[in-house]
């Protein structure tokens, strides 16, 4: 046991000492939105070891500050083809459609305007490409400044094609691909037990389920063929080499870093580049803020809920709002509601609605009983980091799949909020936080993930900076 304490310090002692010795260079071609929130604390942690950090922007970009004390900036003069305004937009529609039994031809409308959307999106991503390799000064730059690796998340290509181009280390921060889930890229994945999301499946399938599985498999790669596939391998021929497959660079990656774990993770083959940092950007909880604490005591022994359904969200269609809301109002528990859009005519004296709240430092607030969550992943990974039950009304793209995770240990309940009514919300709330076993069996799943040598962000940066340090001679 001291052998095991002593090795886990050492190498605690190594991530720390390492990089202080070591001041790298690292650029970083991010995916905007929602997926910079967890790219931005690997930028942040990497600078506060001593690198150097260049971050890639669109000119439109959303959620990409372009001035911060924690990295540099190079604004390309294009635009980055995804807004925060479609989204949430198409969010909206997809409550609105299925919540009203929208016609079959409603859907394929809606699901085809999106494949449209995905599609321009990564047509954008490779003009921004294009724009900076016919850029001889902005290359020269690149060149001269001797980037150590190139940090990028997969969701997007762009960051592949420029590593290779510009000859660097590349390293995924990754969970899905152009190509769908990211182990599919990378790892054998039987499809007899690895279910591929958006399946809804689980490891433990039946005949019938496994040919669903196989069938979805078909359909994902079928879909990357007609959305991303042509986009990203004609950059490839032209500035990689015609005889280069894109998918060929894609999976040359020298470092993947997986943002989950096999706490969370049904099992499956993995590789020896793969890294898994699930839950990285969780932290110990904050103190709150006065107002906040007051409200969250003041609850008494019955404790609190909170809800939050993402930031893709605007509001709420009215009906739905004042379901949740009535509801709500039943309950002992207060309840702090993340919430945009006109006050629910039900709205209880026991409900708070917040344009933001600091969710992290909430799920770690001994009183909070229960996370209401849309399942994104950040939020998943941070009721699992804290020990809090959720009760998941999933909306889009792989909200269910995560929350579906979560269910298949006992740890929370799913409900479709599409057909949704007060009863049946109120109902599931009493279930998830009346059946002691919610609670038992997520704070169980609590102490796996925590029960680690090394928190997941510093191993996360330790094997960053090994790739750094090795380059081309990495055995990874």
């Amino acid at each position: 046991m001291k052998m095991i304490l002593s090795l886990a310090s050492i190498i605690s002692l190594l991530a720390i000492i390492i990089p202080v010795a070591h001041g790298g260079k690292v650029l970083v071609f991010p995916h905007d939105g929602s997926h910079w929130v967890n790219m931005k604390v690997l930028v942040e942690e990497l600078h506060s070891r001593g690198h150097t950090v260049t971050v890639i922007r669109a000119a439109d970009s959303w959620y990409i500050s372009e001035t911060s004390p924690h990295y540099n900036t190079v604004t390309v003069d294009i635009a980055g083809g995804a807004s925060e305004d479609f989204y949430r937009l198409f969010v909206s529609e997809v409550i609105k459609i299925k919540r009203s039994q929208g016609s079959a031809w409603a859907r394929f409308a809606l699901d085809m305007e999106l494949k449209e959307k995905f599609s321009e999106l990564h047509k954008k991503v490779c003009e921004m490409v294009v724009y900076m390799l016919e850029n001889k000064e902005l290359i020269k730059s690149f060149q001269d400044t001797k980037y150590d690796a190139v940090l990028t998340d997969p969701a997007n290509g762009g960051g592949v094609i420029l590593a290779h181009y510009l000859r660097l280390p590349l390293v995924f921060n990754a969970r899905w691909t152009v190509h769908g889930e990211a182990h599919f890229a990378i790892a054998p994945s039987p499809l007899s037990y690895v279910p591929l999301p958006p399946s809804e499946l689980t490891d433990q399938m039946t005949f019938l389920e496994r040919v669903k599985n196989i069938l979805f498999y078909t359909m994902r790669m079928h879909l990357y063929k007609q959305v991303a596939g042509p986009h990203y391998s004609a950059l490839s021929n032209r500035y990689i080499g015609p005889d280069v497959d894109y998918f060929s660079l894609f999976q040359a990656a020298d470092l993947w870093l997986m943002r989950v774990d096999f706490v969370f993770e049904f099992p499956r083959p993995t590789m020896p580049n793969v890294v898994y940092m699930g839950g990285f950007q969780c932290k110990p909880a904050k103190p709150l803020p006065q107002h906040l604490e007051e409200f969250v005591q003041s609850s008494g022994e019955h404790g609190v809920i909170i809800m939050s359904l993402g930031t893709l969200i605007g509001e709420l269609p009215q009906d739905l709002a004042d379901e949740i809301a009535a509801a709500f109002a039943k309950l002992p528990q207060k309840v702090i509601w993340r919430y945009k859009g006109k006050k629910p005519g039900t709205l209880g004296n026991n409900t708070l609605l917040v344009d933001w709240m600091p969710q992290n430092d909430l799920l770690g607030h001994p009183k909070i009983k229960l996370f209401v969550a849309h399942g994104g992943t950040n939020g998943v990974q941070e009721a699992l980091y804290h020990g809090v039950p959720i009760l998941g009304l999933p909306l889009v793209f792989d909200q269910r799949d995560n929350l579906l995770r979560i269910e298949a240990r006992g740890a929370g309940k799913i409900i479709d909020i599409f057909t949704m009514n007060e009863d049946i919300f109120f109902q599931g709330i009493q279930e998830v936080l009346t059946e002691p076993s919610y609670r038992t069996n997520i704070q169980r799943l609590s102490r796996l993930h925590r029960d680690q040598p090394m928190k997941p962000l510093d191993n996360a940066l330790f094997w960053i900076e090994f790739v750094m340090r090795h380059k081309d001679q990495s055995p990874l």
